[in-house]
């Protein structure tokens, strides 16, 4: 089995806890995830699922969305009553709306199988080094940003966004007032997909609009002619 490095491969041991009834996929990521130089750790039974997972106190969870006796979409709900731990579903669904779900129910991140190993480690080092020192919430204007859970609230209204809208909308909100460049943001959302690309970029961009807009921040971002993005 190769070693699947990332950057200098300087990784700190953190716990990953594989949630994954297929016994072969389960041992593979688990050998994935120790040739990287994490600690890995696999459910055994899923009798006490939630309950197992807790007391595992992992630093982040790969959960399989189809899994025994529950569905991996309300475990990610039950849990996310107990706990913040970084969760990602793995699954071979590969529809836009079972990751607005996964999302919504408090997933930080959705890949979909067959996974290239590479990937794979890029999402859980990013999901691993955004929940570092970080908060699970933030304000923007009258509204409540909960990264956890992909959403932003504004009073009654809940807008869930997408994986690459959160992040961009993170970068964005970290640098409030500042112009944002078009690289610095494809930069951002490299470490995270397999592929970004310019139109991508500009897609993103105008659904996350639409949503601020929804919300009533119609003016939200401003475009800076050949310099980038600036979140008002």
């Amino acid at each position: 089995m190769p070693k699947w490095k990332i950057g200098n491969g300087e990784i700190k041991m953190k716990k990953i806890f594989v949630v994954e009834d297929d016994e072969s996929i389960c041992e593979e990521l688990v050998q994935i995830l120790e040739n990287e130089g994490y600690e890995a750790e696999s459910l055994e039974s899923f009798d006490n699922t939630k309950d197992d997972i807790l007391k595992a106190a992992p630093n982040l969870v790969l959960m399989d969305i189809n899994i025994p006796g529950i569905n991996g979409r309300n475990l990610v709900k039950e849990i996310r009553k107990e706990s913040d731990v970084p969760i990602i579903m793995v699954t071979s669904r590969t529809s836009e709306m079972d990751e607005v779900l996964s999302m919504s129910y408090g997933a930080d991140d959705y890949i979909t199988k067959p996974y290239n190993p590479t990937i794979l480690l890029l999402r859980i080092a990013a999901v691993l080094k955004r929940m570092e020192g970080s908060q699970n919430t933030a304000s923007y204007r009258d509204a409540e940003v909960n990264f956890s859970k992909g959403t932003i609230s504004k009073g009654d209204q809940e807008m869930v966004l997408t994986k690459n809208e959160m992040i961009i909308f993170q970068l964005l909100l970290a640098n409030r007032e500042k112009i944002v460049s078009r690289d610095e943001i494809m930069t951002d959302l490299w470490d995270n997909d397999e592929f970004v690309n310019d139109n991508a970029l500009t897609v993103n961009i105008s659904r996350l609009r639409g949503k601020l807009a929804d919300l009533g921040y119609d003016d939200a971002i401003e475009t800076r002619k050949k310099q980038g993005y600036r979140l008002v």
